[in-house]
């Protein structure tokens, strides 16, 4: 038996979208639970020329690597275990008509088969959900995939009692996300539309927005974690329309704040939420199932306290970043303990 602490590295690309998030936690955490983890940020374009990129160095403290499956095998340390974990399965065949043709050829020629070695050399493949789980042992043939929810710190986004609203009042809704086609931002201007008085959308806008919007949508700019959560505290419930998520950070941080959801019934969401119970689904592309959801939301602001404590629960008791931290500290204490005894025979 091998008792050596876990000490973590992390390669990483910075991409400035969830996966950061991500690995800027799990350290986080590590860090105050005693143990010794780094991330060694990368510049975006090692994802895409990464002979352009020096290799660094893994610190000598070292004893796991953990990186994201799209790092090209050319920062993988060697005789280091090492764990790679999935964030979204681009291969997956339900995400093929929301890609551009440049996406698709990215994907296809690139990414995967920079995912495949990652499989091969890792000890250990983490998913951030069953959906995506699934996805990866059918698509790559790998088996005993792990999944491990992301988690979020409910002490930050936790709930806020709202003050109570007049039924006239407008109900106030977020979106928080890339003004993508896979997001389903498409739908928002259509369901603002239908609406109409009375009600308000606050989106997170793109450098690369393309759509008209109605009036009844108000663009705000890129949110730090500490705005995020005085935001999803000053509004009635998130609307999510995505048509494929790997997980769903968003909807996770939301529910913890309290916030009734008002999400697609597809892909790895159905995972976060309970129909009714703890936030609601609505049908893919369903522009009326969206827009009657959240009419009759805005005539019983009882439902949605209701729902609102019910999404806090499941968020502190499923979604919050211990569980996540505990569950990898277990996985590289294994991943530790069979290289050990592997090498001692």
């Amino acid at each position: 038996m091998n008792n050596t602490k876990p000490a973590i590295w992390f390669p990483a690309v910075k991409t400035n979208t969830g996966t950061d998030k991500f690995t800027e936690q799990l350290v986080s955490a590590l860090n105050q639970k005693g143990f010794q983890a780094e991330i060694t940020w990368l510049p975006h374009h090692a994802e895409y020329l990464p002979w352009l990129v020096p290799v660094p160095q893994k610190p000598d403290w070292a004893n796991i690597t953990h990186v994201n499956t799209w790092l090209h095998p050319r920062f993988y340390p060697k005789n280091t275990p090492m764990i790679a974990t999935v964030h979204l399965c681009v291969q997956d065949p339900m995400y093929l008509p929301y890609k551009t043709l440049a996406q698709r050829y990215y994907h296809q020629f690139w990414v995967t088969p920079i995912e495949k070695k990652s499989f091969a050399q890792a000890d250990c493949v983490t998913v951030v959900s069953q959906y995506t789980a699934r996805c990866v042992e059918r698509l790559f043939d790998i088996q005993a995939v792990k999944t491990i929810y992301n988690g979020i710190d409910t002490d930050i986004f936790c709930h806020h009692p709202r003050t109570s609203r007049k039924k006239e009042a407008f109900f106030r809704l977020l979106f928080v996300g890339t003004n993508s086609v896979r997001k389903g931002f498409d739908l928002l201007p259509r369901i603002m539309e239908e609406l109409g008085d009375g009600f308000e959308l606050l989106y997170t806008k793109s450098e690369s927005c393309n759509f008209v919007v109605p009036t009844n949508m108000k663009p705000i700019p890129y949110q730090s974690p500490s705005d995020l959560v005085q935001l999803y505290r000053s509004v009635d419930a998130l609307i999510f329309p995505s048509r494929l998520e790997g997980f769903g950070l968003v909807i996770a941080e939301a529910m913890a704040c309290g916030l009734p959801v008002v999400i697609t019934n597809g892909s790895a969401l159905t995972e976060l939420v309970e129909h009714g119970v703890t936030g609601f689904l609505c049908e893919q592309d369903n522009i009326d199932d969206f827009v009657q959801t959240i009419k009759h939301l805005k005539k019983h602001p009882e439902l949605c306290a209701k729902v609102g404590k019910g999404a806090r629960d499941i968020a502190v008791a499923r979604f919050n970043i211990n569980n996540m931290v505990e569950n990898y500290i277990k996985i590289y204490q294994s991943v530790l303990n069979t290289n050990f005894d592997q090498s001692h025979h």
